[in-house]
């Protein structure tokens, strides 16, 4: 007797590889001992919130016994909240944000599950440049559309714009976007975004429902080497930014992000309304009580950025000393080497006999390389070097 739908039976035959990498890792864990296998497929933030994490939650426990004190709240969460969370956003974005254009959701996922829920229609279409993070597959179909990828360039990963070009249809609804990129570490230069926007504008023209562009913003907080990550924002009109404070505070398991609407989309207040009923009816409801409470104290607070570039460095001498072809990671906290022998399924393979796990570039969309999260210690980093030299060497 069959209890699962056959859309969901099929997603779980075809799971994410980040997730068949990490069960994996358990079990060699289990036979080598922990300090025996190099794990880098799942991007689990390990480093420490900041300190002002641990004084909000105590902060918050006095309260505990206040009437409501973690109840119900607005569906768009606590005004307070989006408040101070408009002053950090205003900052990053170069643009003035106000809080009533600001929606908390559930983590990022929550919110561009909620986004898909208020502007898809079955049939519909969300483009994505290629490599792209498996999941947004899923939330697409959730809601009757699909997810439509465009190879990004290869190795640099930038945007290919003129295949993005050729790719939209009047079935296109969103171009969804990630920069800093996971798996790549790519961050997308403002010419880029601004090409970007011409197009859509373009493409707009004669439309009755506008394409809408969201950026994917959780590594923001993590561009290396004096880059920056630039606003989508003030290049068009029909924007979103959707980002989380998984990476930024280490709060993966807290589930708090939100979406914000560009101040400059017309007929923004309809828009907002769609998504607070669907942030309802998709059974969030809100946003964690406590997370909002958490991010209202936190909110300027990082954790230690410096901690994740020398792990990225360690992770680029490892590679270099090694012989790997690579791009070297702008942000995020993922590198995306070349595959040798360009299968990334059968190199993979190669590096787990030498107890290192790394996720296939095809669970991404891009086959032949493949994804190491260097959100490990410094220690896993380099206790892998003679790993990842035997396992090149089957390949040369």
């Amino acid at each position: 007797m069959k209890l699962l739908s056959p859309q969901v039976d099929n997603y779980i035959d075809n799971s994410s590889w980040i997730r068949k990498m990490f069960e994996a890792g358990i079990e060699l864990k289990k036979k080598y001992g922990e300090n025996n296998v190099y794990d880098f497929s799942l991007g689990n933030p390990d480093v420490p919130a900041p300190a002002v994490v641990g004084e909000a939650l105590r902060e918050i426990a006095d309260t505990a016994e206040e009437p409501f004190a973690f109840g119900y709240m607005p569906n768009f969460g606590y005004q307070d909240v989006r408040d101070v969370l408009a002053g950090r956003a205003s900052r990053e974005q170069g643009v003035e944000i106000k809080g009533s254009e600001i929606i908390i959701t559930c983590g990022a996922a929550g919110g561009i599950n909620t986004l898909f829920r208020t502007v898809l229609e079955p049939g519909e279409e969300v483009l994505c440049p290629a490599p792209f993070f498996v999941e947004y597959s899923f939330y697409a179909q959730n809601f009757g559309g699909s997810l439509k990828t465009v190879p990004s360039k290869p190795l640099t990963f930038q945007l290919d714009l003129k295949h993005i070009d050729d790719s939209i249809t009047e079935k296109t609804r969103v171009v969804l976007i990630n920069s800093p990129n996971n798996p790549t570490g790519a961050i997308y230069p403002e010419e880029d975004l601004k090409k970007l926007a011409e197009i859509l504008n373009k493409h707009n023209e004669g439309r009755e429902r506008p394409i809408f562009l969201i950026a994917d913003e959780p590594y923001r907080f993590l561009a290396f080497d004096g880059e920056k990550v630039p606003s989508i924002l003030p290049n068009y009109d029909y924007s979103l930014v959707i980002s989380s404070f998984s990476k930024n505070l280490s709060l993966a398991g807290e589930r708090i992000g939100y979406i914000l609407i560009n101040p400059d989309m017309p007929g923004k207040e309809q828009l907002t309304a769609g998504l607070v009923l669907a942030n309802r009816i998709l059974g969030f409801v809100n946003a964690p009580a406590i997370g909002q409470k958490l991010l209202a104290k936190a909110i300027d607070a990082d954790v230690d950025k410096n901690i994740y570039l020398e792990r990225r460095n360690a992770m680029a001498e490892v590679l270099d000393k090694a012989g790997y072809n690579y791009t070297m990671p702008k942000g995020a906290f993922y590198f995306f080497p070349e595959a040798p022998g360009c299968d990334d399924v059968k190199f993979c393979a190669a590096l787990q006999e030498e107890r290192v796990l790394a996720v296939p570039g095809s669970g991404f969309g891009m086959p032949g390389y493949f994804r190491l999260a260097f959100c490990v210690g410094t220690e896993v980093i380099t206790g892998s070097q003679e790993g990842f030299k035997k396992a090149i060497e089957k390949f040369k």
